[in-house]
């Protein structure tokens, strides 16, 4: 059974987002089935809910993430994920110098979409005045890299 965990800071907008968009994805492609797909964040606080900001963008894209609360990164999620998405290279060294053995299934979300690999900033960086455009974004790079995603955790899946 194929695994993807996406992983941002705080588990409260992009990896969310992220997860809902590919659950999306799975069930418009109809191959949900078997799949295990979930989120989780390098610094929080567990069990709070995504950011309202989040929670609107998703209802913008007929998502729901009422149901989202946060989980940490932790060694036994880590273990059993096939492939660990994340959205910027900090989170990637993060994950790479506290769990070792992640270091080989984890890639930057824009890896498997654009043509030039770059972090997705956080909603919450002076710089993002657009909560909407950056929900956007994470979903065009969850939907234009589908294809790639799929293949990667089940080649992963495959070699466990």
């Amino acid at each position: 059974m194929p695994s993807v965990l996406f992983v941002c800071t705080a588990n409260r907008f992009r990896s969310p987002l992220a997860e809902a968009v590919f659950k999306k994805c799975l069930q418009e492609a109809g191959c949900q089935e078997g799949w295990e797909v979930t989120s989780a964040g390098t610094w929080i606080e567990p069990g709070l809910p995504a950011f309202p900001s989040a929670l609107r963008a998703a209802r913008g894209m007929g998502l729901d993430l009422s149901s989202h609360r946060t989980k940490p990164v932790t060694a036994e999620l880590l273990l059993k994920m096939d492939l660990v998405i994340v959205m910027t290279a900090g989170h990637a060294e993060a994950i790479r110098l506290e769990f070792p053995a992640a270091a080989v299934k984890t890639c930057l979300l824009s890896e498997f979409a654009a043509a030039l690999a770059y972090d997705i900033p956080d909603p919450f960086d002076p710089m993002v005045d657009n909560h909407q455009a950056l929900a956007e974004e994470i979903s065009n790079l969850v939907k234009n890299g589908f294809n790639k995603i799929v293949a990667k955790a089940r080649n992963s899946a495959k070699n466990i």
